[in-house]
């Protein structure tokens, strides 16, 4: 989809108006449950892409424009703030999603290099990611520049089909628990004492990277996890537009491209939430926003 067919974004924002959040799948959801929790008066609408999941082995260019049409369906619901809830789409598409609305709150994820960094106490760390964060330039600038300035070694390891193993819930099975001990362990014997989980969908197997870096020899490893660093940059974002919501009974309305079923099980199992669910069956990329409403 070009981005002149995208939706203009409506003025002026009201403070009822919900907040947007996306992800390529589940993985968003571990930023929602953060969201939900401190800001517990707000409508949130979540789109799995889970049609399209995972993005880690997308191209730069398609990951942008499945980022671009569902941030302009989300604009489209009249949404006061976007959460792009998966490192992988911040890394390739936040630029262009504030470029094309520039007023609208958009917040995505960061790496968690910086506190990382500064916790270390054996000054190596692991980046456990998608290929896609590990080879953005957002990562590769930021990493450089961290470097340059302290002690600090990174460790970038590509978790390839751990997604995968997320959205078919498979969250404690010995095959998940067998890719993560092959990502997690080489770092633990480099000397990683901190692991950061660049990817919303990793901290729903925390337990299991947890438990493999402990095997590997790190007894008491520090996970960074930025949902909830990205949840307090929303809410100052609110405040400052004076947009935050006082009161009113929060609500939940979420979009997939894949089962309805499947999400559903999901922010039960993982969140204990209800939610009003809803398919959205598009074919392509490129398909038209005012086809999926």
């Amino acid at each position: 989809m070009s981005e002149t067919a995208l939706p203009a974004l409506k003025m002026p924002m009201d403070a009822a108006a919900p907040i947007g959040i996306f992800d390529s799948g589940i993985g968003g959801l571990s930023v929602l449950r953060h969201v939900r929790s401190t800001l517990p008066g707000e409508q949130l609408i979540y789109f799995a892409d889970s049609g399209y999941a995972p993005y880690g082995d997308k191209s730069e260019a398609q990951i942008i424009e499945r980022s671009l049409t569902i941030a302009g369906f989300l604009v489209e619901q009249d949404v006061k703030a976007l959460v792009v809830a998966c490192n992988t789409a911040t890394a390739a598409a936040i630029e262009a999603i504030r470029r094309h609305w520039p007023t609208l709150i958009v917040v995505g994820m960061e790496p968690g290099l910086k506190p990382a960094a500064q916790h270390s106490k054996s000054g190596v760390v692991g980046v456990l990611a998608t290929r896609s964060t590990l080879a953005s330039a957002r990562f590769v600038a930021l990493r450089e520049q961290l470097m340059a300035s302290g002690s600090t070694r990174f460790l970038p390891q590509a978790c390839v089909g751990l997604v995968d193993q997320i959205e078919k819930g498979e969250l404690h099975s010995p095959a998940t628990a067998a890719l993560i001990d092959r990502y997690v362990m080489p770092l633990i014997e480099q000397r990683a004492d901190t692991l950061v989980l660049g990817c919303t969908h990793y901290p729903f197997v925390r337990t299991l990277i947890e438990a493999s870096a402990r095997q590997a020899g790190c007894v008491t490893p520090l996970i960074i996890d930025t949902g909830e660093a990205v949840t307090r940059q929303l809410q100052r974002l609110l405040q400052s537009r004076d947009v935050l919501a006082q009161d009113g009974v929060a609500g939940l309305i979420a979009y997939t491209t894949a089962s309805s079923s499947t999400l559903s099980a999901a922010l039960s199992n993982l969140l204990k939430l209800p939610a009003e669910i809803r398919e959205i069956r598009s074919t392509t990329a490129a398909d038209t926003i005012a086809g999926w409403s």
